[in-house]
């Protein structure tokens, strides 16, 4: 488990978020693989199935990160509390998020149900829409168990574990290969469901991930002293209140971006299925390369808020500059990945030549918005650790849907440049969330720092 001591060296900060990250990666990645393994076995059966799926699954998690960032708000108050060894608090902190997330996941699986009957104004082919309705249906019934992941696994970050996430993740995204092969081709004695399948693959993984992970929760013994306190903590307003300050500014912040890329994606469908497609298939491998950042992002979270709560702002500044160099290190990697290897990894989800050389284009693309994507990415972790969420929020609303989106539509359409101009008005929005960010997360962690008592030999440049 990862301690706090100040001050640290830059050195050994980057070992901590290693350390903290790594399973992070790896449980970050589960997700978006569940999502990639499904186009994969639909791109087997034909390219209006893959287009379905595509389509059902980016709609599905913009309600899913809205999700994710409320629960989010529970990590940096357990952190805190954690730090402090406060027990009592910890407790009545999960009983509280695991009736605020519930009540937002039942919310938002009725609205991802009714989703389908607007399906026809989003002005995409009308065998895609058709085979999409009752795809969506059943993937809103996975929305209640995967809330019931993400409150497990925000309150083990708090605690500074982050290695059964990984692992719940890991083994549900080897159900969910296993149930998508079974239940599309009927093998092992299950019924033959057709692309149907993939979506009940899916509901199946995320039921066991949920479930899995609150066991886990609750019997571990490690937290069998926090735990105890379960039953008798109370439901309060004024936890609910402050969980849900905590975590309304992330939620907005992951609605605001991934509704813009959402929203790109049905542009792309106004040009064509093969766009359409080969969107889908480049925003994947982009969101596969994003995980690193986003896993970085949540440990340095994870080490901003624990010195946030011991006063180490020395060593919040140093945790923070240590996220910074890991993700543009993965990010930049997986930038010449995308380069080198742009004409092969689309090969993996289609053989349809005219869709290969489109995502071989936005590839390319993809490899120069790597590093603002990561640079973004960790400012918003920053900023949830230092608990400052409005005006990261503002800025991410800017961003994707003042510059971002209307740049999209006229490099597309005004300017003729198809698919690809939207992914450039998509890079200048990631390039301008990028440095508004960390100017405010260096403007906050300054102002925090001269307005707390610091030995002078906590000091440090920032």
């Amino acid at each position: 488990m990862y301690l706090c001591h100040p001050l640290l060296s830059l050195k050994q900060h980057i070992k901590n978020n290693i350390f903290l990250a790594g399973p992070l990666i790896i449980g970050q990645i589960g997700h978006v693989v569940t999502g990639m393994v499904d186009n994969i076995f639909l791109g087997r059966i034909s390219l209006e199935a893959q287009d379905a799926g595509i389509l059902c699954n980016n709609i599905f998690f913009l309600f899913l990160v809205f999700g994710i960032g409320m629960s989010q708000g529970l990590t940096p108050l357990v952190s805190m509390a954690h730090v402090n060894d406060r027990k009592e608090e910890k407790a009545s902190l999960l009983k509280n998020a695991i009736f605020l997330n519930l009540f937002i996941g039942c919310l938002l699986s009725i609205l991802l149900f009714i989703t389908p009957y607007f399906f026809q104004h989003l002005k995409q082919p009308q065998d895609v829409i058709e085979l999409s309705i009752p795809f969506m249906k059943v993937l809103a019934l996975s929305i209640l168990p995967i809330t019931l992941f993400f409150i497990a696994k925000q309150f083990s970050e708090g605690l500074s574990n982050t290695k059964y996430s990984m692992f719940i993740s890991v083994s549900g995204n080897i159900l969910n290969i296993v149930l998508n092969y079974c239940l599309i081709y009927g093998k092992l004695g299950m019924p033959e469901m057709g692309y149907m399948g993939s979506c009940w693959a899916t509901f199946y993984a995320r039921l066991y991930m949920g479930l899995a992970f609150m066991f886990i929760v609750f019997k571990n013994k490690e937290w069998k002293s926090t735990i105890a306190f379960f039953k008798a903590s109370k439901l309060k307003l004024s936890q609910l209140k402050q969980l849900n300050n905590a975590g309304i500014g992330p939620a907005f912040q992951y609605l605001f971006e991934v509704a813009s890329f959402n929203i790109a994606a049905i542009m792309a469908g106004w040009i064509g299925k093969e766009a359409l497609d080969a969107h889908g298939i480049s925003l994947s491998l982009a969101a596969f390369s994003y995980m690193f950042g986003s896993g970085i992002s949540g440990s340095t979270s994870i080490l901003v808020s624990n010195h946030k709560g011991l006063g180490e702002w020395a060593d919040v500044w140093k945790a923070t500059v240590s996220g910074y160099i890991l993700v543009f290190v993965s990010m930049g990697a997986m930038g010449l990945a995308f380069v080198l290897f742009r004409n092969e990894l689309p090969q993996i989800f289609t053989d349809h030549k005219e869709v290969i050389s489109i995502s071989a284009g936005l590839l390319l693309i993809a490899a120069a918005f790597q590093m603002f994507d990561a640079a973004q990415v960790i400012g918003l972790g920053v900023a949830r650790g230092l608990g400052d969420f409005k005006v990261p929020t503002v800025f991410t609303l800017i961003s994707y849907w003042l510059i971002a989106l209307p740049l999209c539509y006229a490099l597309a359409f005004i300017f003729n440049m198809g698919v690809n101009g939207i992914w450039w008005g998509l890079t200048v929005g990631l390039v301008a969330a990028a440095f508004s960010l960390f100017g405010r997360i260096r403007y906050v962690i300054r102002k925090e720092k001269n307005q707390n008592s610091i030995p002078a030999t906590s000091t440090s440049s920032i």
